[in-house]
């Protein structure tokens, strides 16, 4: 009996520090399956949805004409052709200030001002979903830019970055619609070099998308543009790409993704967007 007891206990104690150990996977698994997206660009895409064993294996090609031609890289654990013989601390690095480890810039279309301001939280839990991939041998062409990318986007991040209280709506809404997901990345007006302009024209609309399924306009998400709009319209062409009317949105919105936002944070970023400005 006291055998048994020490089993049962000893059992219990190994499930609470697995479940503990987990818990970073789990939430990269969420973040990754919904509104942080990643294998949106990183994954290889077939007309049929995202190529089978491929996941995060890079090689989206992203031609911007002039500014640049660039190539979403592998990503998954493949120690050659990945991102395998880097460290966590390289990895967090690269994800939020932009920089390889070997000294080198991350351009566009990675949205990295908007990704240093990931918690610290948050951008662990990635790093764990991403060694969690199986890794896969693709090595995928070098990018080309043909505009000045910045020695760095801002100071080291040292300081500690949490994640907005959930309890705070609209805070965490702008915080799932900004660093988690980058919305006002596509949605905002690009300012006179190109890039969005989040001082003047947050959510305003007007950055153009080029793609097998022609050229997508961002819409105008502030009040100007989705005010006659319920809340349950706007969760709907989030999740399903769905406008009120009927009419199906294009691509790059990444639906195949965003329906697995629980319903709370989709509240939030609801939230969040009613308090735009009207542009």
């Amino acid at each position: 009996m006291f055998r048994c007891a020490v089993t049962l206990t000893v059992a219990l104690l190994a499930g609470v520090a697995t479940a503990s150990a987990q818990r970073p996977l789990d939430r990269g698994n969420y973040l990754m399956s919904s509104i942080v997206a990643c294998g949106n660009c990183h994954t290889p895409n077939t007309p049929q949805g995202p190529a089978p064993g491929k996941e995060l294996a890079g090689g989206t090609k992203f031609d911007e004409g002039g500014p640049f031609v660039s190539y979403a890289p592998n990503i998954t654990p493949d120690p050659e052709t990945g991102i395998g013989k880097w460290t966590d601390d390289q990895l967090i690095i690269a994800i939020r200030e932009g920089k390889r480890p070997d000294g080198t810039t991350i351009g566009p279309p990675m949205p990295i001002p908007l990704y240093r301001s990931l918690s610290d939280e948050d951008v662990h839990a990635i790093v764990a979903y991403i060694r969690s991939v199986p890794p896969v041998v693709n090595k995928v062409p070098k990018s080309e830019y043909r505009i000045p990318l910045p020695p760095a986007y801002g100071p080291p991040i040292a300081a500690v970055v949490a994640t907005p209280p959930r309890t705070d709506k609209v805070a965490y809404g702008a915080y799932l619609a900004g660093p988690l997901g980058h919305c006002i990345e596509c949605h905002s007006k690009p300012g006179p070099n190109g890039a969005p302009d989040f001082v003047n024209n947050l959510g305003a609309g007007g950055m153009n998308f080029h793609g097998p399924w022609g050229t997508t306009v961002a819409r105008n998400i502030t009040p100007t543009g989705i005010g006659t709009w319920s809340d349950a319209d706007i969760r709907r062409a989030i999740t399903a790409g769905v406008r009120p009317d009927g009419e199906r949105l294009k691509p790059p919105m990444a639906y195949g993704y965003y329906k697995n936002i629980l319903p709370e944070d989709l509240d939030a970023i609801v939230a969040y967007l009613r308090t735009l400005k009207p542009k």
